[in-house]
């Protein structure tokens, strides 16, 4: 099936839009420390996932850095062909196409065991399951007919193909309990990466740097000593900075619930509940900061669906959420 939305913007991209890097030359000179500029950081630029990525390094030389980066090159392909949604011969692809998966790679594992702690955390609102909803919607708003949402009768199917619970997994086989089930790991995998190439560098002796693949991982203290500094836009459209941060050895993930949308008028929003599918309660945007980006990638995504008081508790329990 092709899927045409109305916006040519991934959720992937939404997230790089959501949290964008303001440090070095992205950011504005009335933002910006004189001396920030005092070490000048080695830039990588490629692709993860489909979509533009960034690392810069401190305290290295393009010599030094060249083969390290290529070894960040080749990890980011070997990762691609695990999680991909897009590469029919990935380990996802084969899962979702099959309902089982024999030897799944340990990288895979990893991360749905991370998807089902954060999915009790948030009381099932994360969920990789909802793949089946996510395509539903997708093929609904490109028949020209269909403007109106569908009747609950018609996704109730569906949503009978959602749910965690329904998805064993161990050492030896990943299975999906009932037919149609597919997994989306669009919501966790990007800071998964991320957090994977920040240890890949570390290993090589780097230790203040910035990366965006997919999400923000800052290492280190940054170009004036003082921190890197990251800024999170307000809205997909324009420049306007909601709220500028100053970070250490954190990462930063950011979701928002119209950074793509299924309809051409631009209000079904792409974040699925996994017990309604659309829904119009959510908070538009959210952002959480986190030492792990795979763990701040999927609980931002929930908490664009929770109620005030969900976010209150978390906050009190120590997460650091903006909204």
């Amino acid at each position: 099936m092709t899927v045409i939305f109305s916006k040519p913007v991934t959720r992937r991209r939404a997230l790089f839009i959501g949290a964008v890097l303001v440090a070095g030359a992205a950011l504005p000179s009335a933002l910006m420390a004189p001396q920030a500029f005092a070490a000048k950081p080695v830039r990588w630029s490629g692709q993860a996932l489909g979509a533009h990525a960034e690392i810069e390094l401190v305290c290295a030389s393009e010599a030094e850095a060249r083969p390290v980066l290529a070894a960040v090159e080749a990890e980011i392909a070997r990762l691609e062909g695990i999680f991909s949604l897009y590469r029919q011969d990935s380990a996802l692809s084969r899962l979702n196409r099959d309902g089982a998966l024999s030897e799944p790679p340990p990288e895979l594992l990893e991360v749905l065991a991370l998807s089902r702690a954060v999915h009790r955390q948030t009381g099932g609102l994360f969920d990789p399951t909802v793949q089946p909803l996510f395509a539903f919607y997708a093929e609904w708003f490109t028949k020209p007919h269909r403007a109106r949402l569908p009747e609950a009768h018609e996704v109730a199917p569906v949503l009978a193909r959602v749910g965690l619970d329904k998805v064993t997994f161990d050492d030896t086989r990943i299975a999906f309990a009932r037919p149609g089930m597919a997994l989306t790991l669009n919501g966790i995998a990007q800071g998964y990466i991320t957090d994977r190439i920040a240890a890949l560098l570390k290993s090589h002796g780097y230790g203040n740097m910035l990366l965006d693949i997919g999400e923000i991982q800052a290492v280190g203290k940054g170009l004036n000593g003082a921190g890197w500094q990251v800024g999170i836009r307000q809205s997909v459209s324009g420049a306007a900075l909601a709220e500028r941060l100053t970070l250490s050895d954190q990462a930063v993930a950011t979701s928002m619930m119209l950074g793509t949308t299924f309809d051409a008028q631009g209000h079904a929003g792409h974040i699925l509940h996994p017990k309604k599918g659309l829904t119009r309660d959510y908070t538009p945007r959210a952002s959480v900061i986190h030492s792990s980006a795979a763990f701040a990638d999927a609980m931002s995504t929930a908490v664009v669906l929770m109620r005030a008081e969900d976010i209150k508790r978390l906050r009190t329990s120590g997460l650091d959420i903006r909204v």
